[in-house]
């Protein structure tokens, strides 16, 4: 079993850039695939990007590519979602996850393992 934590939620202006960060913990850590995903206000939550350790590989929903970075850091256990040019649209409580190789990765309800979620609010 591993666990989450998130940070780096903040209020941003339109157009600003956020990091946020998800420090992961447990036995086998790296052999877990961290995504990120995001729920805004009556809205189900929504994939964002997923990545691996060690191939350096990357997935992302097509609503953020070219806008949103993901990226592990893997001395600090640590998963990272640069995001720029932030719109209101963004607005949500980001969350990042952990799952086995082989998942969905786009489906949230494939991913085992949660962090409390972090808030982002982008104002126009």
């Amino acid at each position: 079993q591993v666990q989450l934590i998130e940070s780096g939620g903040r209020l941003v202006q339109a157009g600003g850039s956020l990091r946020l960060s998800c420090l992961i913990s447990g036995p086998n850590f790296s052999t877990y695939y961290v995504g990120w995903f995001r729920q805004g206000p009556g809205k189900e939550r929504e994939f964002l990007a997923v990545a691996g350790w060690t191939n350096g590989g990357a997935y992302y929903s097509d609503n953020v590519k070219g806008r949103f970075t993901i990226s592990t850091e893997y001395a600090k256990t640590t998963v990272y979602l640069q995001m720029n040019i932030l719109e209101p649209d963004d607005t949500a409580t980001y969350y990042c996850a952990a799952g086995r190789p082989g998942i969905d990765y786009y489906s949230p309800h494939d991913y085992p393992y949660w962090g409390q979620g972090t808030q982002v609010t982008v104002s126009s």
